[in-house]
This record gives C-alpha cells, sequence and structure tokens, in this order.
C-alpha cells in the first residue's frame, strides 16, 4: 500500500527564503489527503504537479493564519474548475464561519458539496474510520485549541502466491478464504495450509503530525512507536525562553520526543523566518535523535 508524504510549505508564520507556510499532501493508497493549507499553497501544488480535484479530505489543525489562509482560495478554486465530488474538511468549529462570511460576501456559492467534521481540545478522538486507514487527533499546547493527527493504515489480508495457486488450480472463491487463513483441500483430499499458500501483509504503518505546541510529553502516547512523526522545530535551543512565550518547540526538543517516542522517522519543519540556513535546526535534532530529516518543500517521504 502507498502511504506517502509530500511537504508543500514548511515555515513557520511568513514566507521567506523560499519558503511557504506550512501545507502538506499524504497519499494513502491513492487517497489524496491535505493537511494544513497555508498561504500559497495552490501555487505549490501546481508547481508540484499535485491536482486539486484529487483531493479527498483536508485536515486543519488550527486557526493561525500559517496554517489555513491558503484554504479560500483553495476552495474556490476548485469551484471554478469544475469540481463536483464533495469534500471532507476536519477543522475547528469556528473554521465554518470564517468560510462561510467569506463566501456570502463574494458572492460566491460551492458547486460541491463541503461536509464538515468538527475536532475538539478536550481529549483524543477517532475522526476517520476507512477500509484503510483510520485518523486520530492528538491534543497539542498551542496558544489557541490546537489538534495534530494521527494516521494508522489498518493490516490488510495475507497475499497470494500467485505461482502456488495457479499450480493447484484454486477455483477464485476460495482465494478471499485463504487469505483470511482458511487451509485449502483440493480434489485428491491433500490439504494446503493457508501459510504456504500466502505470504504476510504489510504491516500497519502510521504517520503523526504535529503542527504548532509547546514542548510536552502530554501527547507522548499519541506519538508512542509511529513510523514517521512530522513535528514543528520553530527554533533552535538557544531561543528555548521565546519559543516557550509563543509555544513552540525547539529542534533538540523535537529530537528528544522523537527518541522518548521510539519513533522510527522524524521529520521536522515550521521553521522560523530567523533561520535562512535550516541545516543549523537539522543538526540540533540530529545530536539527539540521528533519524531526523528536513521538511523540503516538492520532497516526498516514504512514511
Amino acid at each position: 500500500m502507498k502511504f506517502e508524504l509530500t511537504i508543500l510549505g514548511s515555515s513557520s508564520a511568513t514566507p521567506i527564503f523560499q519558503r511557504n507556510p506550512t501545507a502538506q499532501i499524504l497519499n494513502i493508497n491513492e487517497k489524496i489527503i491535505m493537511i494544513d493549507c497555508g498561504e500559497g499553497t495552490q501555487q505549490q501544488m501546481l508547481r508540484f504537479g499535485i491536482k486539486f480535484n484529487k483531493i479527498d479530505s483536508i485536515f486543519i489543525s488550527h486557526l493561525h493564519g500559517d496554517h489555513f489562509f491558503g484554504l479560500v482560495g483553495l476552495l474556490s478554486s476548485m469551484n471554478l474548475n469544475g469540481r463536483v465530488k464533495a469534500l471532507n474538511l476536519y477543522c475547528p468549529v469556528a473554521l465554518k464561519e470564517i468560510l462561510d462570511i467569506q463566501f456570502l460576501h463574494s458572492g460566491s456559492v460551492l458547486r460541491f458539496p463541503l461536509n464538515y467534521f468538527f475536532t475538539q481540545t478536550t481529549s483524543p478522538q477517532k475522526i476517520v474510520d476507512t477500509p484503510d486507514y483510520i485518523v486520530e487527533t492528538i491534543i497539542l499546547n498551542h496558544r489557541i485549541p490546537c489538534t495534530g493527527f494521527l494516521f494508522t493504515t489498518k493490516k490488510k489480508l495475507r497475499k497470494i502466491i500467485k505461482q502456488k495457486v495457479d499450480e493447484l488450480n484454486i477455483p477464485k472463491q476460495y482465494i478471499d478464504l485463504i487469505k483470511k487463513g482458511f487451509d485449502y483441500t483440493d480434489s485428491q483430499g491433500k490439504t494446503h495450509s493457508a501459510q504456504t499458500l500466502t505470504t504476510e501483509a504489510d504491516a500497519p504503518r502510521s504517520y503523526a503530525y504535529c503542527s504548532d505546541t509547546l514542548y510536552s510529553l502530554d501527547y507522548l502516547h499519541s506519538i508512542k512507536n509511529v513510523n514517521t512523526l512530522y513535528h514543528e522545530a520553530t527554533f533552535l535551543n538557544d531561543m528555548s525562553q521565546r519559543a516557550k512565550e509563543t509555544y513552540h518547540t525547539t529542534a533538540l526538543e523535537a529530537g528528544y520526543l522523537a527518541l522518548t517516542a521510539q519513533v522510527n522517522q522524524l521529520i521536522i519543519g515550521h521553521f522560523s523566518a530567523r533561520y535562512k540556513d535550516v541545516n543549523l535546526l537539522l543538526l540540533e535534532a540530529q545530536s539527539v535523535f540521528s533519524n531526523t530529516k528536513l521538511a523540503i518543500e516538492g520532497k516526498t517521504y516514504r512514511v
């Protein structure tokens, strides 16, 4: 199953040094999901060849502008381009009021259904459950209500070994049963175990998105053992006091979280405009957690 993350924006509050505010695309088995939608997201999608109308769902973490100011324009472009397929929007409740006012005063009427699912920040909750994956919220500690998101793929049935199935001429109606672990008995009365006719399915994988938050272990249980953790790393650790004042995290703290949570891979982003060379942030995080990568715009990461 495909499970890939593409970075569209890696900057914090302002676009600078050719970096754009936060936006990401997640591809789960060809279901295209957007996570946050900062200013300039449309241009980034055009730049990196991502089609607007392939997006099935959009998740907005909180209502600071660098995480949603691109949304009105994106929805308007979808409408102008003739979208009719429904779009699911997972977001704080106040976002509906913001969008309604914008569309009211611009005289815009969307031709496609916009299905709202409102997040809350009192406790984690499962907000999506599909045959391929589930999505749960992560409760973060920012200056305004803010949630991260945990995307986890579901365990699939075992994989058929086609050569063996063809050799035994097993009828198609038995294939799903074999995948589920049932043995097959042929016309001669010989039993072939499901284990010998199949291979293990891919293990479930997980991606945790932690947008803006004060360093804390309160949400450690939500990111424990994930395959890939994206975590904001707005400042270097010599700015730790500023990070606390603005409810952000340093690169060093992000590294400690990844290490403590025993994740496989850490991607850091949401870089402050004060840093032209973000490799300084990378080196700081890697001093604690070696498998750290920078959120590079246009780059795709396997989860």
